[in-house]
């Protein structure tokens, strides 16, 4: 053999071996280790990986879970043959038939008692039985069914129907008033609608106004009950249990979907404008959950509690992961205020939840303590801070602590929850750090939208660093994409910042029958823009810290982001709620506060203030002076900057609801109809600014 071969060879050999420098010796020697080499197109940060857009010639901005660098999780590890939401049903009811799913604490008479549960198996039979009516009342394949009603075991046993039968899903929030829900299904054309009788008695009005749908399913309505049809209408109105009694009786075989189809049609209502239709493949659906259960475990002796809305994808999407691992869901009363109650009742492993509902558990317990005497609240201190200091350096608590303090708090939830997750908007980093240490186990915060099937990224297990949503989901890459205008780039130093952009089978396919909108997100190679600026942190955690979309500019021309704001002013002691509001014709920020009033109250009794009402306190000048104090103590701790902070509050007892439009299904202010429903309010201290100002 030629020598000149055989030694590249041998020199191409050494260049993959990795050289190890030997302590005392005075020569390298070689090791069979891992050397990454050029091919492999990566660096490691930790949690994440990075790679280059393009092989040759692109910049090293592409970020991916460090659990799966080299390729994007499209199938569960463990169950690569599972591609759709039924066959993930038909895996769970095979495995975990006789273990307990669906639990309810509501009877057919309407009272209240403790939970009965139906098993997987039981669940199988009656989906089905339910896909088999709908076929027996002529619903073809592919058509659109509608959900408008809010969780409860049905909605999940129609939804499998609709994945065994090759149907397609679309949610009908039960706040979104009845012209959006009139929109939602003559746009998709929706063919049967699921309702309870106080929808249907929505849906009456303009029966004569949706000529798609030919078949009414009452849940939990009685057949003796229904309301009588005109004549000139095409629609046939059933009870859920003649439909599951008709199906029985005319049993179908299944007609499983593929991977590429649509399993879900789900509108988002937004904070302006016509609902869009985000349209989900069962493929989309699988890949979320399958990254997702990399990193998070759950079992079938855990308890997940449902009370966030099914419509929505957060919820829609743990419930994929949930059956996967035969956990059991307990469904809330379908009344928020009763929510602690059947906290305490069900006694959750598994609790998945808002910031809003957080800071409202965060305010109360830091209340009960204020109020229980000086050596309890000294107490709590103590046992805080030392459970705190234990879990920073990563040791064990002592199990004291829960002991003399956190089981009493641990009991309001049930006394079980191991894991926490917090979706949706941003949640303040020591609250998160509150609930690990009051709650103990498990609490990480996530990023997603619909349009990514659910979860972007996910703090990791093991992480004690708070204030970031943490590393993709194994299923998506991430890169950050400039915004000039905002002066971030993601050559920033220290930390790369710029538009959140995802790319990944999780990736939703357009907007249903909307291309223009689905152009403005979605670029050609398949990047989704979402609109939020997020940073790097070390490690590749992905931190949230702007929004593009809500941007504004003030008279003097610094642009503002009113969210950004906003999630510094919700640790405000009084604020329940706030709006902030700016525009290019003034120079400063008002806001607009839902106070917690408890606090007011307690407030006022200790400054001795007398008041007929709590509008009037809301109204006392002395009161919005306290308020806009602490805001802006809030607001210099967190380095706020002099424009940002607000100069003007007005106080409010009403809260912030889907119910009289201020907020989406998903906690966010709709800010043109918050402008308008406030609009005497933000005038009326826009004027006394301006005579405060001329006073001088």
């Amino acid at each position: 053999m030629d020598s000149s071969i055989s030694e590249r060879r041998l020199n191409a050999i050494h260049g993959h071996l990795v050289p190890v420098v030997v302590v005392g010796a005075a020569s390298h020697s070689n090791d069979l280790r891992s050397n990454p080499t050029a091919g492999e197109f990566l660096c490691e940060k930790g949690y994440s990986v990075v790679l280059p857009e393009k092989l040759q010639t692109g910049k090293w901005n592409v970020y991916r879970s460090a659990c799966s660098p080299f390729k994007l999780v499209t199938r569960f590890p463990d169950h690569p043959d599972i591609g759709t939401l039924h066959e993930n049903f038909v895996h769970a009811v095979d495995t975990f038939r006789d273990y307990k799913y669906l639990g309810t604490r509501i009877r057919v008479d309407g009272t209240i008692g403790e939970y009965k549960w139906m098993t997987y198996g039981e669940a199988g039979t009656a989906r089905a039985a339910i896909g088999s009516g709908l076929l027996f009342h002529g619903i073809p394949k592919g058509s659109c069914v509608g959900f408008y009603f809010i969780n409860r075991p049905e909605w999940l046993i129609v939804d499998y129907a609709c994945s065994a039968y090759s149907l397609v899903s679309v949610p009908l929030y039960d706040t979104l008033g009845p012209d959006a829900v009139k929109y939602i299904v003559n746009h998709a054309d929706v063919k049967a609608i699921f309702c309870v009788p106080q929808t249907l008695n929505s849906l009456r009005g303009f029966f004569n106004e949706i000529p798609s749908v030919h078949l009414i399913v009452v849940v939990g309505g009685m057949d003796n009950e229904l309301p009588s049809l005109p004549p000139s209408t095409d629609i046939q109105i059933v009870t859920y249990a003649k439909l599951l009694s008709e199906g029985r009786g005319n049993p179908q075989p299944f007609s499983p979907p593929n991977p590429n189809d649509v399993a879900t049609i789900c509108y988002t209502s937004g904070t302006t404008g016509t609902p869009k239709g985000v349209v989900l493949t069962h493929g989309n659906l699988i890949a979320n959950a399958a990254g997702c259960s990399i990193a998070t475990k759950f079992y079938p002796s855990d308890i997940y509690i449902s009370y966030l809305p099914l419509a929505h994808i957060y919820e829609r999407g743990y419930q994929v992961l949930l059956a996967y691992f035969g956990v059991a869901v307990g469904f809330y009363q379908g009344d928020n205020m009763e929510l602690m109650n059947d906290l305490v009742a069900l006694r959750p492993t598994i609790f998945c939840s808002v910031p809003r509902l957080y800071n409202r558990i965060y305010a109360g317990i830091l209340s009960a303590v204020k109020s229980s005497g000086s050596l309890k609240e000294r107490l709590f201190n103590a046992a805080y801070n030392s459970k705190r200091q234990a879990i920073m350096n990563g040791n064990n608590p002592s199990p004291l602590w829960d002991k003399l303090v956190f089981n009493k708090i641990k009991a309001k939830l049930g006394g079980r929850v191991r894991f926490f997750s917090s979706g949706a908007s941003p949640l303040s980093p020591d609250i998160l750090d509150f609930l690990k240490i009051c709650f103990g186990g498990r609490v990480l915060e996530g990023y997603g939208m619909t349009e990514s099937s659910c979860v972007i990224s996910m703090m990791d297990e093991g992480d004690n660093l708070s204030g970031h949503v943490g590393s993709p989901n194994p299923a998506c890459e991430i890169k950050l994409v400039d915004v000039p205008e905002m002066n971030y780039t993601s050559d920033d130093e220290p930390h790369p910042r710029g538009e959140i952009c995802v790319r990944g089978p999780i990736i939703f396919q357009g907007y249903y029958k909307d291309e223009v909108h689905t152009k403005e997100v979605l670029d050609e190679d398949g990047w989704l823009h979402t609109g939020d600026i997020g940073l790097w942190l070390p490690g590749g955690r992905l931190k949230i810290i702007d929004r593009k979309k809500n941007i504004f500019k003030l008279a003097q021309g610094e642009y503002i982001s009113p969210e950004k704001i906003e999630n510094v002013y919700a640790k405000c002691r009084f604020i329940s709620q706030c709006f902030i509001y700016g525009d290019s014709l003034n120079s400063s920020l008002v806001a607009i506060v839902s106070v917690d009033q408890d606090v007011l109250k307690t407030w006022a009794a200790t400054e001795g203030i007398k008041y007929k009402d709590l509008e009037q306190l809301c109204n006392d000048r002395t009161a919005r002076a306290a308020v806009l104090s602490d805001m802006d103590a809030i607001g210099r701790e967190a380095q706020l900057r002099g424009f940002e902070f607000a100069k003007a509050v007005t106080l409010e007892l009403e809260q912030f609801t889907m119910e009289n439009g201020l907020l989406t299904p998903t906690s966010k202010i709709k800010r043109h109809q918050a402008k308008e429903y406030f609009a005497k309010a933000i005038s009326n201290m826009y004027a006394e600014l301006t005579t405060s100002d001329a006073s001088f």
